[in-house]
C-alpha cells in the first residue's frame, strides 16, 4: 500500500503527472469535491470541507488496502500533516513529490492567487525541518523525471 502525495502550484502538472504514471492509483484530490454533474463549481466558502472530504477519501481507500495518490498545493508543511498522520496510522510512510513546471491553469486561478501561494510556499528544507514525519521530497521537473524507484512500475 502506497500514499503519495503531489504538491505544486496550480497549472504545475500535479493531476497530469498522477493520470498519466499513476493511473493504477486512486486519484484524489480537494477539488473534485467540487465537480457537479461533471462541471466543475468552486466554491471558497467549502474549501475546508474539500479538503476533508480528501483526507475522508484518502482514509478511505488505503482501509480498501489501495495505493493512493492526492494532488493538492500543499504549499506549506501543515497541510501535509493530516496526510502524514494517516500514512502513519496504515504504517506506511507517504511519498511526498514537488512540482516545480509551469503549465496551463486549468482550474482558472487568479494570478493573485497563486502569487500568494507563491509568497507561503515551504521548500523541502522548510519541509523537513518542520514535520515529524519526514519522507523525502521528490523534485520532478516532467511527468515522471526523479521520480523514487519505490513508486515507479
Amino acid at each position: 500500500m502506497v500514499l503519495i502525495l503531489v504538491r505544486g502550484l496550480p497549472g504545475s502538472g500535479k493531476s497530469t503527472l498522477a493520470q498519466k504514471m499513476f493511473g493504477f492509483y486512486k486519484h484524489l484530490e480537494a477539488d473534485m469535491y467540487f465537480n457537479m454533474d461533471g462541471e466543475y463549481k468552486f466554491d471558497p466558502s467549502q474549501l475546508g470541507r474539500a479538503h476533508g472530504w480528501c483526507k475522508e477519501q484518502t482514509r478511505k481507500y488505503l482501509s480498501m488496502n489501495r495505493d493512493v495518490i492526492v494532488t493538492n498545493t500543499f504549499t506549506q508543511a501543515w497541510e501535509l500533516a493530516d496526510y502524514l498522520k494517516i500514512a502513519a496510522d496504515f504504517g506506511i510512510t507517504a511519498q511526498v513529490i514537488e512540482m516545480q513546471s509551469q503549465y496551463q491553469n486549468i482550474h482558472g486561478v487568479p494570478a493573485e492567487a497563486i502569487a500568494r501561494m507563491t509568497a507561503r510556499w515551504h521548500d523541502e528544507a522548510t519541509l523537513r525541518r518542520a514535520r515529524h514525519h519526514r519522507p523525502r521530497p521528490v523534485r520532478a521537473r516532467a511527468a515522471g523525471a526523479g521520480l523514487p524507484r519505490s513508486v515507479r512500475r
